[in-house]
């Protein structure tokens, strides 16, 4: 799948990839074209500004004007940046989530040229992150043919037929890399952590179902205990630390025998309501974009590559 997109109330994938495109690009030639006749009319008021206003156009025709006209503009250079957004995508034969993939295996790479090669995954797990070539471009033609079809005189025609769903299967790849490298490359942050017994646990069963009354009473003590140490959130906009101050942070706390230490969670920028809950919390991958972090100090860098 490339995007959903909600203007179609569709999902452009590898079958209706083609279909989108030829939409986009018939959208735009028809909005140019409509643009032009705008244009000239517009021309044409211009020149007769000065003339008594009984001869020229009323107020609700020149509203009227303006205002297609300014909604045509925008609308044609939205859609046009989405044509040439696609026509990027197909000619390198990447879709969005592919070319997000992408942005973060170049982050992955700067964070680990930063420390030494190597990224901390969970439990402690050291893994080396390398730079790996994106296996799904094949050549111009080839992408084109892959997003557009085999022939060429068809690209444009509005009832070319739909790919069958077999041909969404199995791809092409370039050879660049071994065949027992997947795409996309390992991220630290994506691999499942193991689940320890206790959190196996069915999360609706009552653990103080067979103890005494005092029992429960500590047993509620200590949970609510908990609770109140739980750190309070502001209903505002929390920043993201620079990537080597977390660092620090992190690691300076696992080297403590603090056990009450946990994870700092707050990622990208993170909107948070009064209940503390964030847009992770709805489902919101907050991990897929990061913010460029080049301009870590080269003191840091050096001290965290020692380390």
């Amino acid at each position: 799948m490339d995007h959903h997109c909600p203007w179609t109330i569709n999902c452009v994938s590898h079958r209706t990839l083609a279909h989108f495109l030829r939409f986009l690009v018939y959208a735009v030639v028809s909005m140019c074209y409509l643009e032009a006749f705008l244009f000239e009319r517009v021309a044409f008021v211009w020149d007769q500004r000065k003339l008594p206003s009984y001869l020229g156009p009323s107020l609700s025709s020149l509203l009227s004007l303006f205002t297609l006209f300014a909604l045509n503009s925008f609308t044609l250079f939205a859609v046009g940046l989405t044509l040439l957004s696609s026509l990027w995508s197909v000619w390198n034969n990447v879709t969005t989530i592919e070319s997000w993939e992408i942005d973060r295996h170049k982050t992955l790479l700067r964070r680990a040229r930063a420390l030494g090669g190597y990224l901390e995954g969970p439990h402690g797990t050291r893994i080396r992150i390398r730079k790996q070539e994106f296996p799904y471009d094949v050549g111009i033609y080839s992408n084109l043919a892959q997003g557009l079809g085999s022939n060429p005189l068809t690209w444009l025609w509005p009832l070319a037929s739909t790919f069958p769903n077999e041909s969404g299967l199995d791809f092409e790849v370039n050879g660049f890399e071994d065949v027992s490298v997947t795409w996309p490359p390992p991220d630290p942050d994506r691999i499942p952590r193991k689940v320890s017994p206790e959190e196996r646990r069915d999360p609706m069963s009552f653990e103080d179902m067979n103890k005494s009354d005092a029992e429960r009473l500590e047993s509620f003590k200590a949970r609510q205990s908990a609770d109140l140490k739980r750190p309070t959130y502001s209903p505002y906009v929390h920043r993201r630390q620079p990537f080597h101050e977390r660092y620090s942070t992190q690691h300076e706390a696992r080297q403590s025998d603090d056990s009450s230490f946990h994870r700092n969670s707050k990622g990208e920028e993170a909107w948070r309501n009064m209940e503390g809950e964030n847009l992770g919390d709805f489902g919101v991958d907050l991990d897929v974009e990061f913010y460029d972090e080049d301009e870590v100090p080269l003191a840091s860098l050096l001290h965290h590559k020692r380390t």
